[in-house]
């Protein structure tokens, strides 16, 4: 079913590159409005999960993640229209700089691209430290090298002091004609921590609202927010696409299915979660590290990424968790493990400080954390066997990103997927499967590829039916 959607009010949040600003200026952009009245709806472009756990803390409403390179155009445009039922604007924050996204050579999987097919006015955000004049090339630049692209504004971050400001300010709208609607002084109380794989998540952070606000209150003083607001509101409406998610669904499965959500466990993509209830699963929130058991009466468990390795310990004291696992696996419960997932349903994980710990060992193997990062990036996955989500020979796109490996891997555990790695040709084999379990590195949006999700249901299905 076509489906052409209203003018909803929206603006692409992008960085001229990595580290520029673009999550803080996000962050105070949607408390400002938040604080105005507005319902906000965050997006992130790109494969992450951290920076949409600020948006939520923020906003009150789930962020989603869209994709120009997981994802199919009319795709991104259905989940961008079923996001923002009740919403008064979005804000979707970019990714790495504006035309940075995959390796292939085009703007696939950008915030430039993503900006094109939501047809959403960009706010450039521009970092200022130790820079004046040569801003106005920079920004002259940006203009230039993709004219279907508007650039409506530029956010100036970490600028020193107002006559800085106004220098930079000149130079950009003398040289690129692109406006400047304000900036963020430097200020190093309006930092997030964070760790290895990034930002440190909302659900860690008790002080995180206070920082929220703190960005918000001064992004508010510095920054022409009725302007951006206009820009926003200024979006023509959104480009016809075919429905072919969440529409027309007749499959109806009565499951339930336990879901890990914790400290250790919270990297899903919210649109995954909502897709299993679209078709009628019933989901039961449970905490390997807090809860002694898994939820009674489920057909499966759902174990997404995180950071067990910062919680080892409490995972591995929690022996009746890991016991009930263990049971419930010998019942004829399916599992599915994503990264973080599979690192705690193998035998044991290495943390950093190099102590072995004992987990769940659903499979012969561990994992081990190293001192630099074991993958990062897109990849395109190939079934080597049918398992619960494809079948042999089919081929779906994800992404991975980790920094443990695997460990004595025996040889009677046949690997699920061949993994080819962006801007690389030499593919690797990895995952562990059974006929009622999968692990592997590889992160899955059930979106970008319908087929996986049904899978897995009709995987579910017959599992219980034979339990």
């Amino acid at each position: 079913m076509e489906k052409s959607s209203p003018a909803y009010p929206r603006i692409l949040v992008a960085g001229t590159h990595s580290g520029a600003g673009k999550t803080t200026v996000t962050l105070g952009l949607m408390s400002a409005l938040k604080e105005n009245g507005y319902s906000v709806q965050g997006f992130k472009a790109g494969p992450d999960y951290i920076d949409p756990s600020h948006h939520t803390a923020i906003t009150g409403r789930l962020s989603r993640n869209l994709d120009t390179w997981l994802m199919s155009r009319d795709v991104c445009l259905e989940l961008f229209d079923h996001a923002m039922d009740n919403a008064d604007i979005a804000l979707i924050e970019g990714v790495m700089g504006l035309f940075d996204g995959s390796l292939s050579g085009t703007e696939s999987g950008s915030s430039a691209d993503l900006s094109k097919v939501l047809k959403a006015p960009v706010i450039l955000v521009m970092d200022a430290k130790g820079m004046s004049g040569s801003a106005g090339a920079v920004a002259l630049g940006f203009k230039k090298f993709d004219e279907e692209l508007a650039i409506h504004g530029i956010i100036l971050n970490r600028v020193g002091s107002e006559r800085h400001y106004n220098a930079v300010k000149k130079s950009i709208e003398e040289n690129s004609g692109i406006p400047v609607v304000g900036y963020l002084p430097k200020n190093d109380e309006i930092g997030l921590p964070e760790r290895h794989l990034g930002l440190v998540p909302s659900i860690e952070q008790e002080f995180s609202k206070a920082v929220y606000q703190k960005i918000g209150d001064i992004l508010s003083k510095t920054v022409d927010i009725e302007r951006i607001i206009n820009i926003g509101f200024s979006a023509d409406k959104l480009p016809s696409f075919q429905k072919k998610i969440f529409s027309g669904i007749s499959e109806r499965y009565n499951l339930r299915i336990a879901v890990a959500m914790d400290e250790s466990f919270n990297f899903y993509y919210h649109d995954n979660l909502d897709l299993l209830e679209a078709y009628g699963v019933e989901l039961a929130y449970f905490s390997p590290m807090y809860d002694k058991y898994v939820p009674s009466d489920v057909s499966a468990i759902y174990i997404g990424g995180g950071f067990p390795e910062l919680h080892a310990p409490l995972l591995s004291s929690n022996t009746t968790m890991k016991e009930s696992i263990r049971k419930a696996y010998k019942n004829g419960v399916v599992f599915y493990g994503e990264c973080g997932g599979m690192m705690y349903l193998l035998e044991h994980l290495t943390a950093f400080n190099n102590k072995s710990y004992e987990m769940c060992g659903l499979f012969k193997s561990g994992t081990k954390m190293e001192q630099n990062r074991q993958g990062l990036g897109y990849i395109t996955v190939k079934g080597i066997h049918d398992t619960l989500l494809c079948r042999k020979d089919e081929v779906f796109r994800a992404h991975e990103f980790h920094w443990s490996s695997l460990q004595q891997i025996p040889g009677h555990n046949p690997y699920a997927y061949e993994i080819v790695k962006e801007g690389h040709d030499k593919p690797k084999q990895e995952g562990f499967f059974t006929p009622r379990a999968l692990c592997s590195y590889v992160h899955v949006h059930f979106a970008s590829d319908i087929r996986l999700l049904r899978r897995f249901l009709e995987s579910v299905r017959i599992a219980s039916i034979q339990k």
